[in-house]
């Protein structure tokens, strides 16, 4: 039973690795695919073996994701508001620096999240209980606050139109049911696209790419955004339609203004909370918040403490080898970088995505693709934060919550 659980983890980072690597190719696609095939796999592998791949791929993907977002500005919904910090490291010849601070917030809000589980057992069902019927609310408060943020009436104005336009493309589009991945066109447009074109069109030049240790946190920083992804990510994973997308909007509130490098730790950390938080939520209050934790409930129908405690044991062995992992691969992404000409792979990352988006979706997908890259332009020609476009996800999930 060990040395299966052993190869099903090894299996599981590289899976991780794969998925986090390759824009459009999401774990819970995986998942799915593997559930598919249980009746066969099950011959040969045990329920557990199989939930051990698919825990220790989606822990390792919330490590490497980070990469394609920094260096190609090709982001899903977990990492969208890591493109912008990171691009900013990027054009500063640290894209390596960027990826090993979400690293750093990954690995340490994984240690400090599974140190907290016993006091999340108790906790989870009391705030899931006492918290369920304001989430809504909570939502539109912190909506509200982005948009008054903006420094003049203007900003104010545009902000709101951003987040308006952001959340109506969102809504039509998850009312579409022949788009099978919405998320991916619109991600990529609002955050990917647009990101990239603005540096094609102002030329901006890649600098060459150093693997330095320049950026250094102090201990009291590093513990607060540390404490403000564990603590954003475990609140809002609590409940259904929110994830580190929102959670991370959240954890902005927490800072009067975000430096690049703090930011990028708070988002790694947030995206590695929400899924080990998932184990808690499935033992505690039976809700699987995540395509690939449903894939795992229905694998072992029953998650006893034992499970609980096994799938714990094997987020911490996947974070342990996804660190070194990303790490590894970030500065061989640094040093290809400096010997490619990155406006022909801008061109090319862009070409890229608009071919994913048909063959996920076809003509329709590409032309959300379209539409999403048009508002997410819209933020930097008029000087305003970009986090208004994740109205995408805010304004659909307020309307679900409190309609």
């Amino acid at each position: 039973m060990l040395a299966e659980l052993l190869i099903a983890l090894l299996l599981g980072i590289l899976a991780g690795v794969i998925t986090g690597l390759t824009p459009g190719l999401h774990i819970n696609l995986v998942a799915v695919i593997l559930l598919s095939s249980s009746a066969f796999l099950l011959r040969f592998f045990s329920p557990l073996a199989l939930a051990a791949f698919i825990i220790a791929m989606s822990i390792t993907h919330t490590f490497t994701d980070f990469i394609a977002s920094i260096y190609l500005g090709a982001p899903d919904d977990d990492t969208a508001l890591a493109v912008l910090p990171g691009h900013v490291l990027l054009l500063q010849g640290q894209g390596y620096e960027a990826v090993k601070l979400t690293v750093v917030g990954s690995l340490l809000c994984l240690l400090g999240t599974v140190a907290l589980v016993p006091l999340l057992i108790v906790a989870v069902p009391f705030i899931f209980e006492a918290l369920r019927p304001y989430i809504g609310y909570l939502l539109i408060s912190i909506a509200s606050f982005m948009i008054l943020h903006e420094k003049n009436l203007r900003g104010k104005f545009w902000a709101l139109m951003v987040f308006l336009l952001s959340g109506i493309l969102g809504l039509l589009t998850f009312s579409l049911p022949q788009i099978k991945d919405p998320l991916f066109p619109l991600f990529s447009g609002l955050f990917g696209i647009s990101t990239l074109l603005l540096s094609l069109s102002q030329n901006v030049e890649i600098p060459p790419q150093r693997v330095t240790e320049n950026i250094s946190l102090g201990k009291r920083e590093t513990a607060k955004a540390v404490s403000t992804g564990i603590f954003s990510g475990s609140l809002l994973s609590i409940f259904p339609g929110l994830g580190p997308a929102q959670a991370a909007i959240l954890a902005s509130q927490f800072y009067r203004k975000l430096q690049p490098h703090i930011y990028l730790v708070v988002v790694g950390g947030i995206n590695t909370v929400t899924m080990v938080m998932s184990f808690v939520t499935l033992y505690t209050i039976e809700k699987a918040r995540n395509g690939s934790i449903v894939v795992v409930q229905e694998l072992l129908k029953v998650f006893d403490t034992n499970l609980l405690l096994v799938s714990l044991a094997i987020c911490l062995a996947a974070g342990g080898l996804a660190t070194f992992a990303t790490l590894w691969i970030a500065k061989r992404c640094s040093i290809l970088l400096n010997k490619v000409n990155y406006r022909m792979l801008s061109i090319g990352i862009i070409s890229s995505i608009i071919i994913l988006a048909f063959v996920l979706g076809g003509p329709l997908s590409a032309f959300i693709l379209g539409v999403s890259t048009a508002v997410g332009l819209i933020p930097a020609l008029l000087g305003i934060g970009r986090n208004h476009a994740m109205g995408v996800l805010l304004l659909p999930v307020i309307l679900y919550l409190i309609l």
